[in-house]
């Protein structure tokens, strides 16, 4: 049991070193989800969201190469179902888009940002958490199940792209969005490269850590076969919607014994350390707040959103966006997919509004 509490410790450890990483990388890089939208959408630009593209190319190429290496069982992943969520996921995925865009960010970049002394996104961290844990045992979580849970198609053989049969398909789609990333040759700098890459390999990281490192084919109390500190009891990489969640029931309820750090809570308390670490290294870190009550209500909803929104799809930017696609689950591809609408659609409200303020003056 001693060495069990041991390998405990070290899952739990690794999850918070690529929690820092992550949180240091996305701060000095700029790395966001909603911020690549953005920028397509408003710019043209498509330099960060060829960033994100890069970071899931690596993360599938990653997650391929453990499968094939018998390191990690892919069936025993999160996001491993053999029922296509398709209502709960693009509804979800929907609210956690549109939601992103008015809270100015996704949960990763609100833990990015509290790192860098924004006390806005303190406020989304606390509404985010509260409104995911309803979602998951609470009264939004009895709308969820007695309503877009219960429509869904069934696939026997996974729902998941691998169950097209075909051989290396990993490996091809990976292969696809790389060759479309490194076309654009603006792509090639520094930051870009090291956000791809880097992000990317975090998630392959974190992958082994949980699906390998701490697997135990059986468990000494139990017999059964266990992935130590996950608080789902199955293979978990990176997200930030659940673990914000337990993150504050761990905080609230401290002392019940009952409640346990697992690799969520350590990963959401890394990347707050890793972009503090960051943004006091590059002088960056300043207090930021609300402008008015109106910036206050929007971060408000925008919070709710993305807590019943980011349940409700299983996931978010991170969650479903690179651990979700990584493992070529059908479900992330239809969140990912519904996340960038809503954030599409939310970003032109926002234009729209501006140019009719623009116009009144």
């Amino acid at each position: 049991m001693n060495d069990l509490a041991t390998l405990t410790k070290e899952v739990l450890g690794a999850f918070w070193v690529g929690g820092f990483i992550l949180g240091f990388i996305s701060q000095r890089t700029h790395f966001c989800t909603m911020g690549a939208i953005s920028d397509v959408v408003h710019l043209g630009d498509w330099t960060r969201a060829r960033q994100w593209a890069c970071a899931i190319a690596v993360a599938m190429l990653g997650f391929a190469a453990l499968s094939d290496l018998g390191l990690i069982d892919p069936s025993k992943t999160l996001y491993a179902s053999t029922r296509l969520m398709w209502l709960s996921t693009l509804v979800g995925g929907a609210m956690f888009g549109y939601g992103m865009v008015i809270a100015s960010g996704c949960g990763n970049k609100a833990l990015v940002r509290i790192g860098g002394g924004n006390l806005k996104s303190l406020v989304v961290f606390i509404v985010l958490g509260i409104s995911a844990f309803a979602t998951l045992k609470g009264i939004t979580a009895v709308l969820r199940s007695q309503t877009v849970d219960t429509v869904f198609f069934d696939m026997p053989a996974g729902a998941s792209l691998q169950a097209f049969g075909v051989p290396g398909i990993g490996y091809l789609v990976a292969a696809v969005i790389l060759i479309w990333v490194l076309m654009d040759k603006e792509f090639w700098s520094v930051n870009s490269v090291v956000a791809g890459v880097g992000i990317g390999s975090i998630v392959v990281a974190m992958w082994w850590v949980s699906g390998h490192l701490g697997f135990v084919p059986e468990h000494p109390e139990t017999l059964d076969a266990v992935y130590l500190a996950t608080s789902s009891g199955r293979m978990e990489a990176l997200n930030f919607v659940a673990p914000i969640a337990n993150t504050l029931d761990w905080l609230m309820f401290y002392s019940d014994a009952s409640k346990v750090l697992t690799t969520g809570v350590l990963a959401v308390v890394g990347v707050v350390c890793g972009s503090a670490a960051s943004a006091l290294q590059s002088q960056s870190f300043r207090w930021e707040s609300f402008a008015d009550a109106r910036d206050l209500g929007q971060h408000l909803m925008g919070s709710v959103l993305m807590g019943v929104g980011g349940v409700t799809a299983m996931g978010c930017t991170v969650g479903q966006g690179l651990s979700g696609l990584s493992t070529l689950s059908l479900n992330a591809v239809l969140a990912v997919a519904a996340i960038v609408m809503g954030a599409v659609v939310a970003l032109r409200q926002q234009a729209a509004r501006l140019e009719r303020s623009s116009a009144c003056v």
